[in-house]
């Protein structure tokens, strides 16, 4: 059976149908709801093996970019989340997506364990502590909205979304999308191997501390990152696609593809 993908969108996202049509793209099924509806039924959730939240503005990013989504989320379906990412669930949160899990605690997360393997825990634990904001996407430092195409390197010892280390090319769209976090914590997120993607080759277009493109929580599940995957599935996406020798796929496609590919190997 393919793997059921749950795409959760709420006012002011935009980017639902894309990211939907990624994951039926590399052979799950998707549906997209809104979060009304899982709202008034938080054991849908239960149905699906992942769970992602699309880029857009939701709430039009009034008080800050995902902020309203995020309070929202763990507000009223705290339990039903954090059940999903205990018993092994995918997560993926892309640009304000990944604002929303970062604002919500899910990213970074608890502090990872020592090994630095993937792990996949499938048993609910007895209690679920709600995560607390230890970090934060805020205002590019150039103080304008980026809106280009970065490249990006990805580190796959951790995060289950991340399939190899090569540099690829991405585009970004967002005004506020530098990673900013306590010094300590960055250095544990080095430690841990949670730093899942970095800008590379000088191209990182908000200061974002680390280059820190995109962040996984510790079981290598839940992962969060600033650039557009689901914007670069075809070659013709891409702004030089008439003037480069012609690619099968685009780059943001491997993203999925790893994700649902860890699901059926499990």
């Amino acid at each position: 059976m393919k793997p059921k993908v749950l795409v959760l969108r709420a006012a002011g996202t935009n980017c639902d149908a894309e990211t939907a049509y990624a994951f039926d793209l590399v052979g799950a099924a998707s549906t997209v709801l809104h979060v009304n509806r899982l709202r008034e039924k938080p054991n849908l959730l239960r149905g699906y093996q992942v769970l992602a939240i699309p880029g857009g503005f939701s709430y039009g990013d009034d008080v800050a970019s995902g902020r309203i989504f995020a309070n929202e989320l763990m507000s009223v379906l705290k339990d039903e989340l954090l059940t999903f990412v205990a018993r092994g669930g995918l997560a993926i949160g892309i640009c304000n997506g990944f604002q929303v899990l970062v604002k919500s605690g899910l990213l970074p997360g608890p502090a990872a364990a020592e090994t630095k393997v993937k792990t996949k825990p499938r048993t609910a634990p007895a209690q679920l502590t709600a995560p607390e904001q230890n970090a934060s996407l805020t205002d590019n430092t150039s103080g304008v909205y980026r809106d280009c195409w970065v490249k990006v390197a990805g580190d796959p010892g951790r995060c289950v979304w991340i399939a190899d280390g090569d540099e690829i090319e991405l585009p970004v769209a967002h005004a506020e999308g530098r990673f900013v976090a306590p010094a300590p914590l960055i250095e544990q997120l080095r430690a841990n191997g949670q730093i899942a993607l970095r800008y590379s080759s000088g191209t990182n277009p908000n200061g974002s501390q680390d280059d820190i493109a995109g962040l996984c929580d510790a079981t290598g599940r839940v992962f969060g990152l600033m650039p557009h995957p689901e914007r670069f599935l075809r070659w013709e996406n891409h702004p030089r696609w008439t003037r480069e020798p012609r690619r099968r796929e685009g780059d943001g496609v491997r993203f999925f593809r790893a994700a649902i590919r860890s699901l059926k190997a499990a």
